[in-house]
């Protein structure tokens, strides 16, 4: 008789934690699981030349990673051996690395300094092995250029110095007609990450979403309710469309120059999609969105363009015909529903943050069926929202380790059924079948 599926579930946990720990085991790179950062064992390891992984970090012409550009070809579409894993906000306060610059620089010196951006970038690459890096920076970034300035206050989060409220607000904002002059500091970022990630990992930048960048902006920074904008949007919604579709040209012209300086992925975030009904969403977000990607195609046909919708899992079936070539999940839909509901459109996401604060089981577990419910392929591990802050720095690394573990069987198409052993664990290779 065979046992009930959550039986085997818990059997297939037991399993893969074991052949995580035996993929920890096995190489230098990823025996560090628990093994703080800081330890004079990370650290060697980390510096060691044999490590395929770290080694000859800046050399573009020497391929340090096998898997380096797997990230890549699965947003493109290709097939892959495994399941490419990387996390939004990676780059975060659960980091002690990181924890000693953002305790004593203000963000926007952080984001804006070079060497800093860099830094901060570079350390989920060197700490975990991660297979994308993304560039440290923020939604809000290019807004200055665009005669709109911020601050970003700990505790308070973003702060617009003077919000968007009026036509001649809006028709006073400069066009980012020359983002090298007006963002200097984002493109030497990404040049230089771009000759240090060269054969160890994909480069991603980002943009935020024009809803999302006008919501800020209309309401002078973080709101729970956006009262002030959906008073736009009931009251003059030729007004908010005109603002939108201004972003919207600003933020493609800003996603270009980031891929012309080395960006190989672009991520764009609608941040504030929780905000939005389907029918608001279909009117003031999808629309809008797709303008920055048709933007970004013209110049950048073969660039991947991911987008997620913070909240909008509520809504995913209008997310499937998007001109973007990924969406990225949040972490309140079933991987295995989101897969039917969006077809044969490719994803990320998308793990609760929150399992990471519990047990190792309960990390390898929540990978594993993540992997497997999304089918196969077609898929970009990720969680469903940034990394929490008080999240272990060793519960990240079991996470990347546990996916990189799991060797997709050939031949395995989108949309699998969870109980289909879609997967295996490298480590035990013939083992689980």
């Amino acid at each position: 008789m065979q046992a009930p599926a959550s039986s085997r579930r818990q059997q297939r946990g037991a399993v893969l934690l074991a052949s995580s720990l035996l993929v920890l085991g096995s190489s230098p790179q990823t025996a560090l699981a628990f093994v703080p950062a800081t330890s004079p064992a990370a650290t060697a390891v980390r510096a060691s030349s044999s490590s395929p992984l770290f080694a000859g970090a800046g050399d573009a012409n020497k391929i340090i990673n096998p898997d380096h550009d797997i990230l890549l070809r699965v947003a493109r579409g290709e097939q892959a051996h495994r399941t490419p894993v990387w996390l939004m906000r990676q780059a975060g306060r659960y980091m002690a690395a990181f924890r000693e610059y953002s305790e004593k620089y203000p963000f926007r010196e952080r984001s804006e300094t070079p060497s800093m951006a860099i830094e901060l970038s570079m350390q989920p690459l060197e700490a975990f092995g991660v297979d994308g890096v993304i560039m440290f920076s923020d939604i809000l970034t290019p807004l200055p250029a665009l005669g709109i300035d911020f601050d970003v206050i700990t505790g308070k989060g973003p702060i617009i110095l003077k919000r968007i409220a009026t036509a001649l607000d809006i028709e006073n904002l400069r066009p980012l007609d020359d983002p090298e002059k007006s963002l200097p500091f984002v493109g030497e970022t990404l040049r230089t990450l771009k000759k240090e990630v060269a054969g160890r990992a994909t480069l991603l930048g980002f943009v935020g979403a024009p809803f999302t960048l006008a919501a800020y902006t209309i309401e002078g920074g973080s709101s729970k309710a956006c009262l002030k904008t959906k008073k736009m949007m009931m009251n003059d919604p030729t007004l908010l469309h005109v603002y939108l579709d201004k972003l919207a040209t600003a933020i493609g012209d800003y996603a270009c120059y980031q891929i012309d300086n080395g960006a190989q992925v672009i991520q764009v975030f609608e941040s504030w999609a929780h905000q939005l009904s389907p029918s608001q969403f279909l009117k003031y977000s999808k629309p809008y969105a797709d303008k920055v990607t048709a933007i970004i195609k013209k110049k950048h046909p073969n660039v991947p363009i991911i987008f997620f919708g913070h909240g909008g899992s509520s809504y995913l079936e209008l997310q499937k015909d998007m001109n973007a070539d990924m969406i990225c999940i949040d972490w309140h839909v079933d991987m295995a529903t989101a897969r039917k509901t969006l077809g044969s459109k490719p994803v990320s996401g998308n793990v609760d943050p929150t399992i990471l604060l519990g047990p190792p089981e309960g990390i390898v577990e929540a990978v594993d069926e993540c992997i497997r419910k999304a089918g196969g392929s077609g898929h970009i591990l990720n969680l469903g929202h940034g990394v929490i802050k008080t999240t272990p720095e060793e519960a990240v690394r079991l996470f990347i380790d546990t996916a990189k573990s799991i060797e997709l069987k050939e031949g395995v198409k989108a949309g699998g059924e969870e109980d289909n052993l879609l997967v295996k664990p490298a480590a035990l290779a013939g083992a689980v079948a």
